[in-house]
């Protein structure tokens, strides 16, 4: 059976790509006109200005275009390696530039040796592997931005977008740098579209996200078709150096220098985080009262589950408040232009999974709010991640609530320093009654929009559930470009590809741990209301959690269940 393909917009810009000769023939004067001069950086103590690596500069002149000036510690340590030729296996936070890093490395090395460029399409000299479609278009994105100058051409391979039209783009013209996800870079080399014998630089991206999605297979598979390691140079960065990615670095590396960047603290001191006390069936009141509070602010809502970030983005709909969802239901030309408008300020208010915790590059994001607190961490600190950005302000809000609220102490000893938890008294205005609204039946309502459903994953594949790159800039350093441009259409979450298989579908996420039962609420005593004329108290404790109905309320539905979140089916 012949499978549909989705069918790109033929006049879609997608990351990368030829460049056409006029564009090429105005760049060429620009530079020109351009000296190492223009672009003066003082030196500072303790830090690596980008002229201190003598880079050439086609790559100078295109960092001084993006207004860096010094290398953040990832950059500084591996540039110093890499350019030397040697192997490098890199630990870093994600948006700590490491992207940066291995590009502004590969560029270099090509632009000395223009002898060695193939003639022909389909034979890429340099390959970065990277787990998600929306990382594979930052990555391509940001090796645009800093080759410029250089005259190179680099390509994004991924599924969910018209599959001849990629195949055309591979083959038409010399590829220099190809930024692929591993299932559909594996359908063009079985296909023989893709050659992978002329590859003289690997680069793994977050090798621990390519661990915990199931990827490693398809990866061991790719690299089996490259040149022997000792003739190709490799570059290996993850978030954590486990054992288990350590192993894959010694299979795959030859003699690396192992290269960590301990961050001085994982979150930022310009977000202010609050953790709000509140019953399941509050949230949504408190939710909605926030946003009535600041009407003019920038915020993104996160939900763990699809099902509950469309509840809460149509009920803001139905009050009157406009906002748009993401979730792995969200087909990815909806997706790349819901984030647009995003960053571009026409819409304010976004409800999402964890897709957007990782490679959203929004500008000006108030206020991130947990509508759910993340199974993990680590997600906890890419979430809040996207506000108080580039040495701007933001607040991280949180609700704990009596189901998910065991994971504070591992977020606590993750991020090293306590979350203090404010319960809100019965008269605080987040607490206020919402506006009554006609409940329409639910099979009348309208849904909000988001694309087709994704297709059913195989029976014999491992369902993979997606994530994104974050990058956050220090002020002054060098990280990845803050947009994300239009790319193709793709089908829902799946990323539909040559062989029919399906890479990339997102999937809810389990913890690792077992979960703690929630603690068991203190006793409560009776306090006196406060006076009328008294703004009303929010008392700070540290882990107290809402008092579990008993009886016949404690079988409460599931919030899925219940069409308007915070009240109950009636």
């Amino acid at each position: 059976m012949n499978e549909e393909r989705p069918v790109s917009n033929p006049h879609a810009r997608r990351p990368g790509g030829a460049v056409g000769d006029d564009e090429q023939a105005k760049r060429r004067v620009e530079h020109a006109a351009w000296t190492p001069e223009m672009y003066p950086i003082e030196p500072a103590e303790g830090k690596k200005r980008f002229q201190d690596f003598d880079l050439p500069t086609e790559l100078l002149h295109a960092v001084a275009d993006m207004g860096f000036q010094y290398c953040t510690p990832i950059q500084a340590l591996s540039l110093e390696y890499a350019l030397a030729g040697k192997n490098v296996t890199g630990k870093a936070q994600t948006g700590t530039g490491k992207t940066a890093a291995f590009l502004v490395a590969i560029l270099t090395r090509y632009l000395r040796s223009p002898e060695s460029r193939q003639e022909q399409g389909g034979a890429p000299r340099a390959l970065v592997i990277a787990p998600t479609r929306e990382l594979v278009i930052q990555i391509c994105k940001d090796a645009a931005a800093l080759g410029k100058y250089c005259g190179l051409r680099s390509l994004a391979v991924y599924g969910g977008m018209d599959y001849e039209r990629q195949k055309r783009e591979v083959m038409d013209a010399p590829v220099d740098l190809l930024v692929a996800t591993p299932g559909r870079l594996l359908d063009f080399v079985r296909s023989r579209v893709i050659d992978l014998s002329k590859v003289d630089t690997l680069v793994i991206d977050e090798a621990d996200r390519m661990l915990d999605m199931g990827f490693i297979p398809d990866v061991r598979s790719i690299v089996a078709r490259l040149p022997p390691k000792e003739k190709r140079g490799t570059m290996l960065y993850s978030a954590t150096l486990t054992d288990d990615v350590m192993k894959l670095a010694s299979q795959w590396m030859e003699a690396p220098v192992r290269v960590e960047v301990e961050g001085e603290q994982v979150t930022t001191k310009t977000i202010k985080q609050i953790v709000y006390v509140v019953t399941a069936r509050e949230k949504f009141t408190v939710l909605y009262n926030q946003i009535q509070q600041y009407p003019d602010s920038r915020m993104l809502i996160f939900c763990n589950r699809r099902n509950t970030t469309e509840d809460v983005a149509d009920s803001l709909t139905r009050r009157g408040i406009r906002c748009e969802m993401l979730s792995g239901d969200v087909a990815q030309n909806r997706r790349l232009r819901v984030l647009e408008d995003f960053r571009e300020g026409k819409v304010r208010i976004v409800v999402a999974t964890d897709v957007a915790g990782r490679g959203l590059h929004v500008d000006d994001i108030g206020f991130v709010i947990n509508f759910d607190f993340p199974y993990e961490p680590e997600d906890y600190v890419h979430r809040i991640g996207r506000t108080g950005r580039a040495g701007a302000s933001g607040t991280a809000i949180s609700f704990a609530d009596e189901d998910e609220s065991f994971i504070i102490p591992d977020i606590e000893k993750y991020i090293g320093e306590e979350l203090k938890c404010t319960v809100l008294q019965h008269d605080d205005p987040l607490l206020a009654k919402m506006p009554e609204v006609p409940r329409a039946p639910r099979e009348h309502r309208e849904p909000v929009s988001r694309g087709p459903r994704p297709e059913r994953v195989a029976a014999h594949e491992e369902p993979r559930r997606e994530t994104e790159h974050p990058a956050s800039a220090a002020h002054g350093e060098m990280l990845p470009p803050e947009s994300v441009a239009a790319a193709e259409p793709r089908p829902a979450s799946g990323e539909a590809s040559a062989g029919g298989r399906t890479e990339e579908v997102e999937r809810p996420r389990e913890p690792r741990h077992t979960p703690r039962p929630p603690m068991p609420a203190p006793e409560r005593k009776a306090v006196e209301p406060a006076p009328e004329s008294r703004a009303p108290a929010r008392a700070e404790t540290a882990h107290p959690l809402p008092a579990q109905p008993q009886g016949p309320a404690a079988k409460r539905p599931r919030f899925s269940d219940e069409w308007v979140p915070g009240q109950s089916g009636k």
